[in-house]
């Protein structure tokens, strides 16, 4: 091979080598329930039970030390994810969905899935929506015949499998996209759990509402033959898995999208048999085992097909840990918040702060950290800023792009502040250390100083008067402005609503 010929031959290796740089990257979103801060061992010290696949993750990307979910309940948290606006924007202002009403993300809204798909992106979610879907008929007087409306296939995804809640609210089978693969056509109602103080969704199933025993005094629910809750992980797992594979054999050139929220670690916990007795957490850490090892699976498959490299994948939960993480602190002494108060509903850090990492070998410093505030609000302007696209004036209105700090996580973004928002519709604002807690009902302000008190142990409301007028008055901007970017101002769903305490109706 002569020197002329070798030179051109390097030339184009290293083209190549630019050009896969500079390809836009698949995407894959998992996202657990119920995950607290301290249910990552690289995040907790002190944690019961081992995450490899989230250690793994840390070790080869970026953690976000001060990460959040928007909300501290399920729905509002996946409408800020996947929008990009904050959920108490909209009509919903507290609690959670069941799982059969009209979808709470507007068919004009844009999403994740929708701001990919029109940027060349194949787009699909496997797994648990709790967003509102429309279903055929009423309770008991279905025609599954009929297709399911105002779903993830309206909202920006090309393919679609899942569930369309909680287990608790039904209606349970696995859809496949608009239909039932087997329809919900038998009843049933929470079962006792042998593993956990909650309660499992297992047969046997009833013909009839009449017929379903209720050993914990709730109400029957819909349910396919062949749905059982301890196979959702599985299958959920098998079936990103699958469409992956499929995709990249038939349209290897198009990147991918995969958003893929798991139903664990939310009750009911039901770790598979092959778990029992791993971890000393009982059965809960055995269901995080369970959890770790599917996202494990995610991680080996992308190496096993060779896309790695050019992949994003990023982790984290939709809220804190439920009630039960006070019975692990007595029993196994596991903090599934770790050093931060409370858990899922609160206001506190417990309720809002989440594991949050995201890996792309191709950009982002293996073993980094960013200790700035990061939502996960964030991810619609980290995509668009991605793939080159704008934002408009009424599109991810409290997102603000990480991508400079994926790429150098030592740089300070210009990421305003932070809203944290209760279940029972109460306020915060983090910038910075401090986090200012507004009034609610009869609760008065709380300020804390989360660098030297992260446990919000020492409230110092009264003592910060500057600092106090300063928050109040940025959050009631963030409120009324109905964005917390620059951009033209724009209307919340509803000008004024009872939790607003401190602004003048």
């Amino acid at each position: 091979m002569n020197s002329h010929f070798r030179l051109l031959l390097i030339l184009g290796l290293l083209s190549q080598v630019f050009l896969q740089a500079d390809t836009h990257p698949n995407i894959i979103l998992i996202y657990t329930d119920d995950q607290g801060y301290g249910d990552a061992s690289n995040l907790n010290p002190d944690a019961k039970f081992k995450t490899p696949a989230l250690d793994r993750l840390a070790a080869e990307g970026l953690t976000f030390t001060d990460g959040h979910c928007s909300d501290t309940v399920c729905t509002p948290s996946r409408y800020g994810l996947l929008t990009g606006r904050y959920s108490w924007r909209t009509h919903l202002k507290r609690g959670v969905f069941q799982a059969e009403r009209a979808c709470l993300i507007e068919d004009d809204r844009t999403t994740l899935a929708s701001l990919l798909r029109d940027n060349g992106y194949a787009t699909a979610m496997v797994g648990k929506w709790h967003l509102g879907m429309e279903f055929p008929g009423t309770f008991g007087k279905r025609d599954w015949s009929q297709p399911v409306t105002d779903m993830p296939l309206d909202k920006g995804f090309d393919y679609f499998w899942g569930i369309p809640a909680s287990l608790n609210y039904g209606i349970l089978a696995w859809f496949d996209g608009r239909y039932a693969a087997v329809p919900p056509t038998l009843f049933t109602a929470k079962k006792n759990n042998d593993r956990h103080p909650d309660y499992r969704i297992m047969p046997p199933y009833q013909t009839t509402p009449e017929e379903v025993p209720t050993p914990q005094k709730t109400n029957p629910i819909e349910i396919a033959p062949d749905f059982v809750d301890s196979e959702c992980l599985t299958r959920f797992t098998d079936k990103a898995i699958n469409w992956i594979g499929r995709h990249t054999q038939e349209n290897e050139s198009k990147p991918f999208f995969v958003y893929l929220p798991y139903t664990s670690p939310h009750y009911p916990v039901a770790p598979l048999e092959r778990f029992w007795g791993e971890g000393d957490a009982g059965g809960y850490g055995e269901f995080m085992i369970e959890t770790d090892f599917h996202v494990g699976r995610i991680l080996d498959f992308l190496d096993d097909k060779g896309i790695a490299e050019n992949t994003l994948v990023i982790f984290s939960s939709d809220n804190g840990p439920e009630r039960s993480w006070e019975q692990r602190i007595e029993e196994f002494d596991h903090d599934s918040s770790s050093i931060f108060k409370e858990g899922k509903r609160s206001i506190y850090e417990g309720g809002h702060r989440v594991p949050f990492f995201m890996r792309w070998p191709a950009k982002i410093p293996a073993g980094s950290s960013y200790d700035g505030v990061a939502s996960q609000t964030d991810l619609l302007a980290t995509f668009a800023d991605i793939v080159g696209a704008k934002l408009g004036d009424d599109e991810g209105e409290d997102s603000v792009s990480l991508l400079a700090a994926l790429k150098n996580p030592s740089k300070d973004l210009d990421r305003s502040a932070i809203i944290s928002h209760a279940s029972n519709g109460r306020f915060a604002i983090s910038d910075g250390e401090w986090k200012l807690i507004m009034p609610h009902g009869k609760l008065d302000y709380e300020l804390y100083n989360l660098k030297r008190d992260p446990g919000e142990d020492n409230n110092l409301y009264g003592k910060h008067s500057q600092i106090q007028n300063r928050l109040e008055k940025r959050i009631t901007a963030m409120v009324q402005n109905g964005r917390t970017t620059k951009g033209t101002k724009q209307k919340n769903d509803v000008p004024w609503w009872q939790d607003l305490t401190w602004i003048s109706n």
